[in-house]
């Protein structure tokens, strides 16, 4: 296991080494220059020369990557133009938000994902079943931002229930250890000011999490449906064993490599997905702090952005390698 893991982290560097070179291209090729976009239609040749200097876009685009290259592995993420801080200092509490809120919607996702695709593989061709892929289907094809604003008419302006927008309210205490605010108010013992994020919480993670949810629930279903006609299967139900526990215990383990399989795919699509889900609910992680850096063409935060959005999608992919061996002990890593 710790060989494979060493040759999988090896085998990473040339995996983030051109993730780097595609940043780096996808920001380069924007048409225009970024200093005359940045300055306006009215700024100064001297001006766009004195930024394009101080940003190095003067320099060949070959200097330019391996500064960059040097930059990004010293952990230096540059500087934002919008207010001039360091930008690898302003992106965790971001980031810290995007992924106490994916946490939370894939939590859903899975909780409610599985359970639905085992019920509907356990009744298949019942009521129950056709319902439960109808939902699915639904959610498969129901796009984010109508859903988010739907709840937000629904739960916030009609019943109001739930908070429409934010992480906290404008009055909330809690002091920021972690910037992973559930973490924080139950690590203080402020249980008030728990309720209070985990209310702001709930719409943004319902919204994010029904495609996934959708994906996964089908997933289950076709995997559980090929275990469930196995003979050792038929054996346990020979020997008397109530089928729930025939299912958790014996299917569920068994079915369960794809399932992981889609969801550290989910995963890591969730994290990109954000952006939209945190524009709608004014949700402060990393997409809409990267959404309001397009905005201004700050361009040194969408690239970094877009960086760290990349490394955490391939680090949950390489932890899903990792965890298949300890689902399934028949397989070897070598």
């Amino acid at each position: 296991m710790l060989s494979y893991s060493i040759k999988r982290l090896l085998m990473l560097v040339p995996v983030l080494l051109g993730m780097t070179i595609i940043v780096f291209s996808i920001i380069h090729a924007i048409p225009g220059n970024p200093a005359q976009t940045i300055l306006g239609t009215k700024a100064t040749p001297e001006a766009i020369h004195h930024l394009n200097a101080s940003l190095g876009l003067d320099k060949p685009l070959y200097v330019q990557y391996f500064t960059y290259l040097k930059d990004v592995l010293t952990g230096n993420l540059g500087t934002s133009i919008q207010d001039n801080n360091a930008i690898a200092s302003e992106i965790w509490p971001h980031l810290a938000a995007t992924i106490e809120l994916s946490f939370a919607a894939m939590l859903i996702a899975v909780i409610i994902g599985v359970n639905a695709g085992i019920i509907s593989a356990w009744k298949k061709n019942s009521v129950v079943d056709y319902i439960a892929m109808i939902v699915a289907l639904i959610g498969v094809s129901m796009p984010i931002f109508w859903l988010g604003l739907l709840e937000q008419w629904i739960f916030s302006v009609k019943l109001n229930w739930l908070p429409s927008i934010g992480q906290t309210d404008i009055t909330s205490t809690v002091a920021p250890i972690t910037n992973l605010y559930l973490v924080d108010t139950l690590l203080e013992g402020q249980f008030g000011q728990f309720w209070m994020v985990v209310r702001h919480l709930i719409m943004p993670a319902v919204a994010l999490a029904t495609i996934p949810m959708a994906i996964i629930a089908r997933m289950t279903r076709s995997s559980m449906l090929e275990v469930l006609g196995s003979d050792y299967i038929r054996t346990a139900k020979a020997k008397g064993q109530r089928m729930g526990w025939i299912v958790y215990k014996y299917a569920l383990k068994n079915a369960f490599i794809p399932i992981l399989t889609v969801i550290g795919l989910q995963t890591g699509l969730m994290l990109g997905g954000a952006i939209l889900t945190e524009t709608i609910f004014g949700w402060p992680g990393i997409g809409l702090y990267v959404y309001n850096a397009i905005q201004a063409r700050d361009y040194p935060v969408i690239q970094s952005g877009i960086l760290i959005i990349a490394f955490m999608f391939i680090m949950v992919n390489f932890i899903v390698d990792l965890l298949y061996g300890l689902i399934d002990p028949r397989i070897k890593y070598r």
